[in-house]
């Protein structure tokens, strides 16, 4: 039985607050500037469906003809596809793979996806909580400041919070580590009915153990195929993973570090630890690439998402997330009594 501790580079990363731009800091927003935020919000989700509805036109016609669609904005291809792991040395992180329009059509989307990604989740748990099985669990992976914890708050924070369990895995404790490695992930699994959220997991033991030297490389390197198969048995009950590994350039990470250096309100996230693990930046290169390399499997395939934008990080992740719920086809549970009875009962009530 292979233990492993961690430093604090792998503790968990709180939720990343909005880019508040010039003046951040200066105060709660107002009642009226949030009434037109919320309006903004809206305005983006219906300049999104607008435009869903004209690709879908444009798409439908160009097949009656014969030729390929076009598409301006949004997603050129199935996100998944687009986001294939592949040599992490050649990625541009500044790029936005599958996606063909600008950060304010991406943040439309986002909004849009948002609506759509709360229906279904309240659909999962109403399905969970008559009787059905399945479940959805997003593992989200990335160096400090990656944007783990912004993925959190944008994306996962559009739906119910009662249907998530979030879980950021950190230091293990002294009881963890008296146990295999995986023992604390198997308790964090998503009950049926939940979305399954893990800011770093069970992968830091490939990762930091790994460059930090926590564990010999005998130990490390037979852990690929235990979380294969681990993570087999989680999607043959019910489970639907989806891995993502938020990939960050050197120079925008420094900037973000920075940014954390300057402002009040960032000073706690800061650690000086950070500095030292972008000494061995190459190192966590190589391991990341390994994890890729390694566990991307037919049943739970990591996503690699470019993260120097994160408009289009959390569009990513946004988009593998509603595209997983949605091939769930999830139903409205049937009712167990006699609906027109019920309504009679109640009437003379």
């Amino acid at each position: 039985m292979s233990t492993s501790t961690s430093p604090r580079s792998a503790t968990s990363a709180p939720p990343a607050a909005k880019n508040k731009g010039k003046g951040a800091g200066k105060g709660k927003k107002s009642k009226k500037a949030k009434k037109a935020e919320k309006a903004e919000l809206k305005a983006l989700a219906k300049k999104a469906k607008k435009a869903a509805k004209k690709s879908a036109k444009a798409s439908k016609s160009s097949k009656a003809s014969g030729k390929t669609a076009q598409h301006p904005v949004g997603w050129i291809e199935p996100a998944a596809e687009a986001l294939r792991p592949g040599d992490l040395d050649a990625l541009d992180c500044s790029s936005t793979p599958g996606w063909a329009g600008d950060r304010t059509a991406a943040e439309a989307q986002l909004a849009a996806n948002g609506e759509r990604l709360s229906e279904l989740q309240e659909k999962l748990f109403a399905d969970g909580r008559s009787g059905g099985t399945r479940s959805v669990l997003l593992i989200l992976q990335g160096m400090d400041t990656s944007g783990k914890g912004g993925v959190v708050r944008h994306v996962v924070g559009q739906v119910d919070p009662q249907g998530v369990m979030h879980t950021s895995f950190g230091v293990p404790t002294a009881a963890e580590l008296k146990h295999h490695f995986l023992w604390r992930v198997r308790n964090a699994l998503p009950q049926p009915g939940y979305l399954g959220v893990f800011d770093r997991s069970h992968y830091e033991d490939v990762l930091i153990a790994r460059v930090h030297g926590l564990v010999t490389p005998e130990v490390w390197g037979k852990r690929y195929d235990e979380i294969n198969a681990f993570e087999a048995k989680v999607a043959a009950a019910g489970t639907q993973i989806i891995k993502v590994v938020l990939v960050i350039s050197p120079e925008e990470q420094k900037k973000r570090l920075l940014t954390r250096l300057e402002r009040e309100d960032k000073l706690w996230k800061y650690h000086p630890s950070d500095v030292d693990d972008r000494r061995r930046w190459a190192d966590f290169r190589q391991a990341y690439q390994a994890v890729l390399d390694r566990t991307s499997t037919d049943v739970a395939p990591w996503h690699v998402i470019p993260a120097d934008r994160k408009w289009y990080a959390r569009l990513a992740v946004s988009q593998l997330l509603l595209d997983a719920l949605t091939g769930l086809d999830l139903t409205w549970p049937l009712p167990t009594f006699d609906v027109a009875a019920e309504r009679a009962r109640l009437e003379q009530s």
